[in-house]
Parts: C-alpha cells; sequence; structure tokens
C-alpha cells in the first residue's frame, strides 16, 4: 500500500494488517443516488488513484480488474432515503454496513474528515489519491454510479442524465425548469441557490 505520511506508517504497522479502503460517489449531485464502497485488495493493482484523476476508459479498465483483485462491498441510497433521513443517516449507515461485512481484525480508512461517529473509521482526507485501497474504492464507486445514471437516463431521457450524472450543470438546471423535477431527484436539495434558477 502507497503511503506518505506518518499516520498512515502507523495504520500499516498496527497488529489489523489487512486495511479495507472506503470512498464514495453521488454525495454532490442534485439527482440519483448516493454510493459508497468499501475494498480489500486481494493482489495489486497498477495505476490506482482518485477517480476524478482518470478518464472514463481508464476507469472502466481498472474496474474490471478489481472485479478479480478486490473483495469489496457497495452501498446505495436512493434519491428518495436521502430525502427522507439526510446524507450524513446514509453515511453513517454505509459505513456500519462496510465494517459489518467485512468483520473485525481489519483497519477501516475512509476518504474525507469525518467518521460519522462509527467506531474504528479513520477518515483522511484525499485519502483516495494515495491509498491504493481507498482508490479502488473510488474507482468502484465511480464506475458504478455512472452506469447506473446512464441507465436512469433512459427512463428519464428529458434530463440527459448521461452527460452530467445528476450533477447541477446549467443544462440540468434547464432541464428542470422546463419538465419540473422527476422521481430520481432529491427534492431537499432544492437549496438557495437552486431555487433562484428554478422559480
Amino acid at each position: 500500500m502507497r503511503h506518505k505520511n506518518d499516520t498512515l506508517f502507523c495504520y500499516e504497522t498496527q497488529q489489523n494488517s489487512i486495511i479495507c479502503g472506503i470512498d464514495e460517489a453521488g454525495r454532490g449531485p442534485i439527482a440519483g443516488p448516493l454510493v459508497v464502497v468499501g475494498v480489500i485488495l486481494k493482489k495489486s493493482v497498477k495505476n490506482l488513484t482518485d477517480s476524478k484523476k482518470i478518464g472514463k476508459k481508464k476507469r472502466e479498465e481498472i474496474f474490471e480488474k478489481l472485479q478479480i483483485a478486490s473483495k469489496y462491498y457497495i452501498y446505495e441510497a436512493s434519491a428518495q432515503k436521502i430525502d427522507n433521513k439526510g446524507l450524513s443517516f446514509c453515511l453513517k449507515e454505509a459505513l456500519t454496513q462496510i465494517k459489518d461485512f467485512f468483520g473485525k481484525n481489519v483497519t477501516y480508512i475512509f476518504d474525507g474528515n469525518s467518521s460519522f461517529g462509527v467506531e474504528n473509521i479513520h477518515p483522511i482526507v484525499k485519502a483516495d489519491s494515495f491509498i491504493d485501497e481507498v482508490s479502488a474504492a473510488s474507482i468502484i464507486a465511480k464506475v458504478y454510479r455512472d452506469r447506473k445514471m446512464e441507465e436512469l437516463s433512459k427512463l428519464y431521457p428529458n434530463y440527459k442524465f448521461e452527460k452530467h450524472k445528476g450533477y447541477g450543470t446549467k443544462e440540468h438546471i434547464e432541464a428542470i425548469k422546463k419538465f419540473g423535477m422527476c422521481e430520481i431527484h432529491r427534492k431537499s436539495f432544492r437549496v438557495k441557490s437552486l431555487q433562484l434558477q428554478l422559480f
């Protein structure tokens, strides 16, 4: 595993030598699911890094390799669940489920600055850039969610979800103005800046 600071070195020298990397995709969009992935690598995979730093073709190639080289768990929260429970609830639930899936004697590293109150989760900002297991989680989450949004675009073609993946782009906002919100929009995400554009 790559490490670039003393904190990570301490994690590596813990008695729990198995690392589970955790990352999410879809925290910021105004439509579609939140996806959180936990990954344990069974063997090394080349070119792992933050999914946002590599192109779609390369992500897809690495994703296919990870199908063989890793064990992973995918948590998915729908837009409706996000609206009803909130993002923090969903992230806490995701981290809890990942821990339940992989069990004890594992060091859990989450890309971020909060463990959302879940014990034994170690949050590290930008961990997806320098910890292989977290990079792998980032790539799996991104590819899984992008594919999901491409499928949802077929059900809701007016919104062009295949292009912006649910993020609040100008094109997406214009589609909402014209067609209104559909079932996979996060109604609770109608923040002031978005409301000003919509109404």
